[in-house]
């Protein structure tokens, strides 16, 4: 109920309802367009935003992008801005959105903590036997530029993961069964030390 409340909320702020009101003018025009006019808003016009809370799309896979805003459309995730963005958004643009983003340069992130960065290192190239959590490398590859059925984590903003891995351990996120799984396994301080490492990937 407090979440219904709270979309609602959102979809009212100014912000937000300048970016339906921006949608609204550019569906009917390329994926370049709508790029440019919606969606560089939170992402960048480049796929590398500057809100830590926002991810960078640079460089993801066209299939793995398609299949968010998939999930987003159906409603199988969940976000208040993302909600509104895509419910006024024509399925046959998806693929040309992902394209877009998908050959756009993503710029390096930044290791804030090298000591805690090197304890994410070790979870991400062989996880932790002992309470079951497998290595990162083994599906989102050892450097992190991920494939059609996992994102690319190098570069990410840490605040981005630490919030996603959050989401996949409360159960807010649930597209993926195997990710859920990671999510209740991982330790706060492993969360953390992750998000770190791959930042820096």
């Amino acid at each position: 109920m407090t979440q219904h409340i709270v979309g609602r909320a959102l979809l009212g702020t100014p912000v937000t309802m300048m970016l339906l009101w921006a949608c609204s003018a550019c569906w009917a025009g390329d994926g370049e367009q709508t790029v440019k006019t919606v969606c560089a808003a939170c992402h960048g016009a480049d796929g590398n935003s500057v809100d830590p809370t926002v991810p960078k799309l640079a460089g993801m896979d066209q299939e793995y992008l398609m299949r968010q805003l998939k999930a987003f459309a159906s409603g199988k995730r969940r976000n208040e801005i993302m909600d509104g963005i895509v419910a006024n958004l024509d399925p046959a643009e998806f693929s040309t959105l992902a394209a877009y983003y998908g050959k756009l340069k993503p710029q390096p992130g930044k290791v804030v903590d090298t000591k805690l960065a090197e304890a994410g290192r070790k979870i991400f190239e062989d996880g932790n036997t002992e309470s079951g959590v497998p290595a990162c490398a083994g599906c989102h590859q050892p450097d992190g530029l991920g494939n059609a059925r996992f994102p690319r984590l190098a570069g990410q903003h840490q605040t981005y993961v630490l919030k996603q891995l959050g989401d996949y351990k409360s159960g807010r996120r649930a597209t993926d069964p195997l990710m859920t799984t990671v999510g209740k396994r991982l330790t706060s301080d492993e969360a953390r030390a992750l998000a770190e490492y791959i930042a820096g990937l």
